[in-house]
């Protein structure tokens, strides 16, 4: 069967044999310089978990190698200076507050888990670490939704513009606390432009927002979820979050918050998204991409590892390699610091 022209135009056939291609394979340096993808820690973001009123770091259960940091503890401090160290310059904070309620008013309290912590690093560190801070309300309301469910005959509704509302006031007083990127994750209408102009309004030009602009509802938030213990009490997310049977809705929806004022863009989960993130790659190949190597992603690497049937560091720098050959710029990944020892130590899968 002839080649169709389209694909003779994109890849011709050359006019001589090229017919032992490995020999671009035969030595370890010979391999680099051909490779097309690269991996380093600063493309790396670390998500960071604090808590109000702790005392001392509390393991993860369900993300085995991290911890729950009081949010001014010399634990924290040392965390985020060992991740520099190593190169990694990126940090996303998330929160728990000592109370929830309804409206999750701990989001944008000057005291709230994400603005102590924020201005305990700045204290300590200067400006060196880059923060992002998440903006969402699941993690700060007593019924675990990313806004304020409201009742309809459809079922779990949620009121989108009340909502971005919040969203404005955290990303203000997260910006006050001096972060550097807000991260709205609640996938509601209008939340980039709702934000932007409440940080323009009040002088924080200079503050960068990450969107979480094609976040899936997606089974792989599982571990984080537990973390957080910011499950939906009620319903679920479905009517919010992407429907994981779409792609071409994620260029549209990183589209919408680039008009609105977004400066990086975010696809999550990563590894069951990579078509995804090529496909925003290839539409917008000028925007930072960042995909988030979620938790349960996470925890299948972690959890196959202990069982024995894979090579823990080997399987997770593949994994990474992927996520960026996929056409992400920036990993938001649990495994930041570990990999980041791994490429130090130039421990590589290839």
């Amino acid at each position: 069967m002839s080649r169709p022209r389209q694909l003779e135009a994109l890849h011709p056939i050359p006019a001589f044999p090229l017919n032992r291609p490995r020999r671009l394979r035969l030595h370890p340096h010979v391999r680099d310089l051909v490779s097309e993808t690269s991996l380093d820690p600063s493309h790396f973001i670390l998500p960071i978990f604090v808590e109000n009123g702790l005392k001392s770091p509390k393991p993860l259960p369900s993300l085995p190698g991290h911890m729950k940091y009081p949010t001014e503890s010399a634990e924290l401090i040392k965390l985020i200076a060992r991740a520099m160290e190593l190169g990694v310059k990126g940090f996303l904070l998330f929160g728990t507050p000592s109370t929830k309620d309804f409206k999750g008013t701990q989001s944008w309290s000057p005291t709230g888990p994400i603005q102590r912590a924020i201005r305990f690093v700045r204290s300590e560190l200067g400006w060196e670490p880059v923060i992002f801070s998440d903006v969402c309300l699941c993690g700060y309301t007593d019924h675990g939704h990313c806004g304020y469910p409201k009742s309809s005959p459809r079922g779990v509704m949620i009121d989108n513009d009340e909502t971005i509302k919040a969203y404005a006031e955290s990303s203000v007083s997260l910006a006050e606390a001096g972060a550097d990127f807000v991260a709205p994750s609640g996938m509601m209408d209008g939340q980039v432009k709702a934000i932007r102009e409440a940080l323009d309004s009040r002088g924080f030009t200079e503050v960068g927002i990450l969107s979480y602009s094609a976040k899936y509802a997606s089974a792989f938030y599982g571990p984080f979820r537990d973390v957080m213990d910011s499950a939906p009490r009620f319903g679920d997310r479905r009517s919010y979050q992407m429907d994981p049977r779409n792609r071409m809705e994620a260029v549209k929806e990183v589209l919408m918050d680039l008009a609105e004022g977004a400066d990086m863009v975010m696809v999550k989960p990563a590894l069951s998204y990579l078509d995804v993130i090529s496909e925003v790659k290839r539409s917008l190949p000028w925007m930072p991409i960042a995909a988030y190597n979620v938790s349960g992603e996470y925890l299948m690497v972690k959890a196959a590892a202990e069982k024995g049937y894979v090579d823990h560091d080997l399987i997770m720098l593949e994994v990474l390699t992927s996520i960026r050959r996929a056409g992400a710029d920036i990993i938001i990944t649990y495994h930041a610091i570990e990999a980041a020892e791994k490429l130090r130590e130039g421990k590589l899968p290839f």
